[in-house]
């Protein structure tokens, strides 16, 4: 356990920058209860309460005001659906970081999202093989092995035309079923289409030294899309925004949609994990595993 968490926390202290099969969550009134059962918590509900909105801190070097971006991600972490502001989604918080051997407050702190980080970033095949291989940056995959998008799959803001034909059938797959399963999905033809996908090592390299923005965030040098099985999904944005806008208001808007909450719950169903600052980002991790009933 301690090398585990040693990992976790290095991965987190990284910035290199997934999710875990869908749990069931309470829905209705009976669960609304539920989450306001356990008085005992009520203290560190209340605290989570407020630092849910006024928290201010710098996960990812900017300031931030709130963790409420983060919420749909710890949540699905945690097996809860009950808010951040109840005792029941305090209980799940202190038994998670009793796992991770942290005080077992139960109150949303910086260091436990250093954990939560850790843990989404394990969960990055292309982050593990530079973290605990060579560090070299992966080689992209011959031409044979990528297949073409069709139109409909293609964002008008960046078309991109490849991805590793793998990957493509896994989004393609979710997004038969997102349109499915969400009304606001079926409805909206724009949701869910890639504005970039797989993406030429040469040219990224020299977009982004054009653009001068290499710096692990906005484009790094060795990209997780030279793999062909990372895609940019679009998940709204707020108008005069662009559709991979880092600023807090921008990614707050983003995860509150139905269209990136579904993914939080559903994506690891086809094999896709995500990486917690640009909602819009997934990686193809290959075939989840089978689920194995007793």
């Amino acid at each position: 356990m301690f090398l585990r968490l040693t990992l976790i926390m290095l991965l987190a202290a990284t910035g290199l920058a997934s999710v875990t099969p869908a749990h069931a969550r309470d829905t209705g009134s009976d669960a609304a209860s539920r989450c306001e059962a356990t008085t005992a918590w009520n203290d560190p509900a209340a605290a989570n309460a407020i630092s849910h909105y006024s928290l201010e801190w710098a996960p990812f070097g900017q300031t931030e005001w709130g963790w409420e971006t983060y919420l749909p991600l710890i949540q699905q972490e945690l097996a809860t659906g009950c808010g951040a502001g109840t005792p029941a989604f305090a209980v799940a918080l202190a038994g998670f970081q009793s796992r991770y051997s942290l005080p077992a407050t139960g109150l949303f702190d910086p260091a436990t999202f250093q954990v939560f980080k850790g843990l989404w970033q394990e969960r990055r095949p292309f982050i593990m093989a530079r973290f605990t291989g060579d560090s070299a940056c992966p080689e992209p995959p011959p031409l044979n092995q990528l297949g073409y998008l069709v139109t409909e799959e293609e964002h008008a803001d960046r078309l991109t035309r490849l991805l590793r034909r793998d990957t493509l059938a896994a989004y393609r797959a979710m997004v038969a079923a997102a349109r499915a399963e969400v009304p606001d999905l079926a409805d909206d033809p724009e949701l869910l289409q890639i504005f970039s996908g797989f993406r030429d090592p040469e040219a990224d390299a020299a977009r982004c030294a054009v653009e001068k923005n290499c710096d692990g965030v906005r484009r790094a040098t060795c990209s997780p899309h030279r793999t062909g099985t990372a895609v940019d999904l679009y998940v709204g944005q707020l108008t005069d925004l662009g559709v991979d806008s880092t600023l807090p208001a921008s990614r707050l808007h983003m995860t509150r949609g139905a269209t990136y909450r579904w993914l939080v719950r559903n994506a690891g169903r086809f094999g896709f994990v995500p990486y917690v600052y640009e909602p819009w980002h997934w990686e193809w991790a290959g075939p989840p595993a089978p689920v194995v009933h007793p």
